[in-house]
């Protein structure tokens, strides 16, 4: 069986649609706000991830990412974390800027006198007031679905792909600020698979 003229047409447009989505949101991003998330991960000593459901996935390719620079990254729950000091970050991620577990745990950093960076699409929000600071991608949330970057897409799943390649956009950066290159990376790649 051989998929028709449709399905093949439908595949290529909703393809094309989600590419050029991700991409405007991308080019909508504050520099600004993203130098000071660059600046901030380099200089702490500890990095910290938290969010819930897809955009926790999306996350935790940056954590790792992360790792493969020599930077001590960590995911909130996992068994081997370490812990907090407040020489530390975490990074929440979460669009709406109000998951329940993300802003207990950003409460917690809050009272280790740890730096907090959130990564949202809102701006206004219960873990964006406790947060030193905001990176914006401004893309539909639970809360408000017609909010930034205009998208067909179910849900807040723009949100969550956006995150996903805007953690590799932010980790070349800090590559090259590093001055790593790509064959030093393998230094720091699971060689046991």
């Amino acid at each position: 069986m051989r998929a028709d003229s449709n399905f093949v047409e439908m595949y290529k447009s909703n393809s094309k649609l989600i590419i050029n989505e991700i991409s405007h949101l991308l080019i909508s991003v504050d520099p600004e706000e993203v130098y000071i998330l660059v600046d901030e991960i380099i200089k702490a000593d500890k990095v910290f991830f938290i969010g819930v459901g897809r955009v926790f996935l999306s996350l935790q390719c940056f954590c790792k990412r992360l790792a493969h620079f020599g930077i001590e990254a960590n995911i909130v729950g996992a068994i081997n974390e370490k812990a907090m000091t407040p020489r530390d970050l975490l990074i929440v991620a979460s669009g709406s800027g109000e998951s329940i577990f993300p802003a207990v745990i950003a409460k917690q950093a809050v009272a280790l006198d740890g730096r907090i960076g959130l990564i949202t699409s809102a701006s206004d929000s219960t873990i964006k007031t406790i947060s030193n600071f905001a990176v914006h991608l401004p893309s539909p949330t639970k809360n408000d679905p017609n909010l930034g970057v205009k998208s067909k897409q179910p849900m807040s799943t723009l949100f969550d792909q956006a995150l996903h390649i805007f953690g590799d956009v932010v980790s070349m950066i800090i590559q090259s600020e590093k001055g790593l290159t790509k064959e030093e990376l393998w230094n720091y790649h699971a060689n046991l698979e």
